[in-house]
């Protein structure tokens, strides 16, 4: 009988699903509410010490539908990270522990390029009571004038260097969320782990765009007429985060060995759960999927990829992790496996026409005789 439960950086999980940082660990009550649901852990909404500059505005998101006109495919958000302030955080980690002591609390944190800020979050939050860090290097949209978030994890060096920070600070696991707004991501990615990071997330939210309104002329969504560019998600980003994730988890298995990968990026169902773990991944974060489908999506989705693994016959997510990697080659080589196969199959087809006949005196017909007849001449 295939089980979904899990132990990644020593974090025990029931499956591998997990609350990803935003509007879905928004606070106390949502979060208790994804435990009860049954997900593998949730990463709070995104901290910092001072939350007197986070100013969020309304509306705050962009929807983008299919042709039927009901299916969101793609959603951008110009949210920012957590208005609350963050003595009330501590609080309610704290609260959350002991209400669900078996639960998987990770703290989404982030800071300005200080050192004394990131010991001092870690310490707080750690002391609190957290079960994990990942580090909010990714944010693609506001306080970039700060150099925080993806202005920060673009940035191979300072983000080797912010990593190491928390690392002398911290006694849990700690992820190192990417950017996927950068061109080769293995270079943030390769920084963070030598920075000492026990394992990474990718991807955060794609910088966007999501339309523009062709009655007013005004882009999307419009806060006063204006706007300014956010996060993409949901589903149409799946098959740029499938192919980030192999190649961080390719990353991993020739240069970090044992370091741990959250795979994130518009998983809706258990199969979409399953290939980001057959590219690499350990665990699987949804943040857009339950603001699309609510907390109890999880119970579908546990259940499509315990299908999956009986299908296959795989009794732990450990039997098929990585198991597609091996099937990603260069187009080079995609040219010379064709041709070989071509050319194995033309050399066949060859061989068979210039097969020896042999006929004994009862296989002879009447029809095929003159064609019998040359065959023979031949061989």
């Amino acid at each position: 009988m295939p089980t979904l439960a899990t132990t990644v950086d020593g974090l025990k999980l029931p499956n591998p699903f997990i609350i990803g940082s935003g509007p879905p660990g928004t606070n106390l009550n949502v979060i208790s509410k994804a435990f009860k649901e049954g997900w593998g852990a949730v990463i709070a909404k995104t901290v910092s010490l001072d939350a007197s500059k986070v100013v969020n505005v309304t509306p705050r998101y962009g929807k983008l539908m299919g042709a039927d006109g009901k299916e969101v495919v793609g959603w951008e958000n110009i949210e920012l990270i957590s208005d609350r302030p963050f003595k009330i955080w501590i609080e309610e980690f704290k609260k959350c522990k002991d209400m669900h002591p078996d639960g998987v609390l990770i703290a989404s944190i982030m800071e300005e390029y200080n050192k004394d800020a990131w010991i001092e979050i870690t310490q707080r939050c750690q002391d609190a009571g957290v079960d994990a860090f990942e580090l909010n290097f990714s944010c693609p949209h506001g306080l970039p004038e700060r150099k925080m978030g993806a202005a920060m994890g673009q940035a191979p060096d300072i983000l080797e260097e912010v990593v190491g920070w928390v690392m002398s600070a911290a006694k849990k696991p700690v992820w190192a969320k990417m950017t996927p707004n950068i061109t080769h991501i293995e270079d943030p990615s390769r920084a963070a782990l030598k920075g000492g990071a026990t394992g990474l997330a990718a991807i955060n939210t794609i910088r966007s765009v999501i339309g523009v309104n062709l009655d007013t002329l005004r882009p999307e969504p419009s806060v006063e007429g204006y706007t300014t560019p956010g996060g993409y998600s949901s589903k149409a980003v799946r098959p740029i985060a499938l192919r980030m994730v192999m190649e961080i988890s390719k990353l991993i298995e020739k240069e970090f060995p044992g370091r741990s990968l959250s795979g994130i990026g518009g998983v809706e169902t258990g199969n979409d759960a399953a290939q980001f773990i057959l590219l690499g991944a350990d665990t699987v974060q949804v943040c857009t999927g339950v603001m699309k489908f609510g907390y109890e999506c999880v119970k579908p989705m546990c259940d499509e990829l315990l299908a999956f693994m009986e299908k296959h016959k795989f009794e732990t997510l450990a039997d098929f992790k990585g198991k597609s990697l091996p099937y990603f080659t260069t187009h080079m080589d995609l040219v010379k496996r064709q041709g070989e196969r071509k050319a194995a199959q033309k050399a066949a087809a060859a061989a068979a026409t210039t097969k020896k006949v042999v006929l004994a005196d009862g296989e002879w017909s009447g029809d095929e005789f003159v064609k019998q007849s040359d065959a023979l001449s031949r061989g």
